[in-house]
């Protein structure tokens, strides 16, 4: 089996292949001072909740906007799978022409998101990340990478306004009933729901007019299942886009 590792800044999605297929699928909490040996106790357990040990991973392959995760990641690796590891970085192959002004600065995680979204359109897209921040990331039909937009997270800018106010709750962002809250909770709710529907909108809105095609937007992320419904431009939702973005730049790897 392969292990997939997309570590985010908030939450690492970790995901187990066997062949083609998902088997197996856990998130948690991105901790940017773990160990090697204590992320092995972690993954070890989530692998134990479905019956599976680390001698059914052969291989391991990890995205990280978090630096200093990579190595402790090789040596979990090294010591308790011993199989091949690969780190999705600069040298490693995509099948994707990047032409933006620094390709070395592009975060893994928005590239294998262009990948997987390419892959599966197979025409113009754009991945919609929903984030620690809310990223856009535009390929041409052609394949290549043209380039994107990053923007205020959901969960940081709900954090920012309930730790800048003395009175405000801090609440979970879910559906909406309507626009106009009778409360304060459902005010909060409205306007996070319909407010970064109306961010995401009006940037797809940009992009697709920048283009000479018809992109297809395809949403993921930990809070798309929420936001995404509430979007006009949004084509789909796809919560394992990244994971299935990391096997496909495996394959070409292997």
């Amino acid at each position: 089996m392969l292990l997939a590792v997309d570590i985010g800044n908030t939450q690492t999605h970790v995901g187990a292949f066997d062949g083609d297929d998902l088997a197996h699928d856990w998130r948690l909490a991105t901790d940017p001072h773990v160990t090697s040996d204590e992320l092995a106790a972690v993954l070890a357990n989530l692998l134990g909740l479905d019956g599976l040990a680390y001698s059914a991973i052969d291989a391991a392959i990890v995205s990280t906007v978090v630096p200093q995760l990579g190595p402790e990641y090789r040596r979990l690796c090294e010591r308790h799978i011993g199989g091949t590891f690969l780190k999705v970085g600069p040298n490693v192959k995509t099948g994707m022409p990047i032409l933006v002004d620094n390709p070395h600065e592009l975060g893994a995680d928005r590239l294998v998101n262009a990948v997987a979204s390419h892959a599966k359109i197979k025409g113009a897209c754009v991945s919609v990340d929903f984030g620690t921040s809310t990223n856009f990331d535009v390929v041409s039909g052609a394949g290549e990478y043209l380039g994107g937009v990053i923007g205020p997270g959901v969960e940081i800018s709900l954090e920012a306004l309930t730790n800048r106010t003395a009175k405000l709750p801090r609440i979970d962002v879910s559906s909406p009933q309507g626009a106009i809250g009778r409360n304060t909770v459902a005010a909060i709710q409205s306007g996070f729901a319909y407010g970064f529907a109306g961010l995401v909108d009006g940037i797809n809105r940009r992009l697709t007019a920048e283009l000479d095609e018809d992109p297809r937007f395809i949403a993921t992320g930990g809070l798309a299942a929420t936001i995404a419904p509430q979007c006009e431009t949004i084509d789909e939702v796809d919560p394992l886009l990244t994971l299935r973005g990391l096997r496909l730049i495996w394959e070409l790897n292997a």
